[in-house]
């Protein structure tokens, strides 16, 4: 008699995690980014190569991994939007050990600027 009055209020606590898990990843997708043209060239030439679900680099795919940048939650895409914005600035990404092998890799000024305005302007976009 006691395990059959067990199952009601499990199933209760069943119905509701199965509820919160489902809100929650709503919230995950609930805002893209938008990738014009100009900053998808630029991250296909210097940054997918080791920040995408192809790479074979774990280390750095497992840093930031650019094809599943729409799944992140809005709260971890401005995160990650801010640190691309200061690796660059910082001049880290892409590292030198990689440019010595890749220097076509190399990003330009120009190009940076590109990165850092896309994930600044990306970022704001995120928090209205």
């Amino acid at each position: 008699m006691y395990k059959k009055s067990l199952f009601p209020i499990a199933l209760i606590v069943f119905v509701l995690a199965s509820f919160v898990t489902s809100a929650s990843e709503t919230q995950t997708n609930s805002k893209a980014i938008s990738m014009p043209d100009d900053v998808k060239a630029v991250i296909e030439k210097s940054c997918f190569g080791c920040h995408s679900t192809e790479s074979k680099n774990d280390k750095a795919k497992e840093k930031l991994n650019l094809s599943t940048l729409d799944s992140l939650s809005t709260t971890k895409m401005i995160h990650v939007l801010r640190d691309i914005n200061e690796v660059l600035e910082d001049n880290e990404m892409p590292p030198e050990k990689f440019l010595a092998k890749f220097p076509d890799k190399k990003l330009t000024d120009a190009e940076k600027k590109i990165l850092m305005d896309w994930a600044n302007s990306q970022a704001k976009a995120l928090m209205n």
